[in-house]
């Protein structure tokens, strides 16, 4: 099955996660289908914290790929925080 979830990157106490579409059998960091966004849990001042491409998105949970839990709930807000 298809996931779209996210995948840890930064340094120790920096996080940053991309969010990846990926083969749910593959590990959580490693090899992905494409990437269509990342988060940035720790962003200050001016920088970005959320960025999705919603076609590529929209796209995904057409032909059946489901999101994680945590990708949900980032996504949900973000949408609800820009709108």
């Amino acid at each position: 099955m298809v996931t779209i979830r996210l995948a840890r990157g930064g340094s120790k106490k920096r996080p940053f996660y991309n969010i990846v579409v990926a083969d749910s059998r593959d590990r959580r960091d490693g090899r992905f289908i494409e990437r269509i966004g990342f988060y940035n849990p720790v962003a200050s001042g001016n920088a970005e914290k959320l960025r999705i491409d919603q076609e590529r998105l929209a796209y995904w949970k057409g032909v059946g790929a489901q999101t994680s839990d945590t990708v949900a709930r980032i996504v949900h807000s973000g949408v609800s925080a820009a709108a």
